[in-house]
């Protein structure tokens, strides 16, 4: 019963974080406004997490370890099934992204975090996400490069980031293209997921 409690505690702290942190962002936002939202104390933040850092790396290790996963699993399944084909690989990166975005409860918060940790400094975040996280796009930009050895490697990484920014931007779901009424959410996603694969995969290739 104690550690369903725990859990439960450090799960509303996550989520009241995430949702400030999304609408301040970091610096803006206070430990003691992230309590009063999850309507805990002081104490149990530092049971948790120990300081105000952790918990930030924490709101993104909560979202980012499944993606990541699925992520690889998908690029594995891809260079398997479908050697020297770019679209799978795209897929694989972009796929598990925009489920994320459309899925679970408050996801939707998180890509406004995304966004947060692009435009603001914070140094000892940037570290965190290149420390547990910088091994995935690396895995892509290797995947990619066996598929198109007449690229360099300073074009690849740069069209692999320009594919994070508009993946970025669908998952926020802030463009021209809206869901039509009538059509399910996952039905618009996977649309716009095949709209990205193709338009970058035109793009790795030019």
């Amino acid at each position: 019963m104690a550690s369903t409690v725990q859990f439960s505690t450090k799960d509303k702290i996550l989520g009241a974080a995430e949702e400030l942190f999304a609408t301040h962002g970091f610096a803006g936002t206070s430990l003691r406004q992230v309590t009063s939202r999850a309507d805990v104390n002081i104490a149990a933040v530092n049971y948790h997490f120990g300081s105000k850092e952790n918990l930030v790396n924490e709101v993104f290790r909560r979202r980012m370890d499944q993606m990541s996963a699925q992520r690889l699993a998908q690029l594995k399944r891809a260079q398997i099934e479908e050697p020297g084909e770019i679209e799978p690989i795209i897929a694989a990166f972009v796929e598990p992204a925009l489920d994320m975005a459309s899925g679970r409860a408050g996801s939707g918060a998180f890509v406004r975090v995304i966004a947060r940790a692009y435009v603001e400094k914070n140094d000892a975040l940037r570290k965190f996400l290149s420390e547990q996280y910088g091994h995935v796009p690396r895995e892509f930009a290797g995947a990619l490069a066996a598929c198109l050895p007449g690229l360099g490697k300073a074009e690849l990484y740069g069209r692999l980031d320009f594919l994070a920014g508009a993946l970025t931007y669908a998952m926020a779901d802030f463009g021209l293209i809206k869901r039509p009424p009538g059509t399910t959410e996952h039905a618009h996603r996977t649309r716009i997921a095949g709209e990205l694969i193709r338009f970058a995969a035109a793009g790795f290739r030019a």
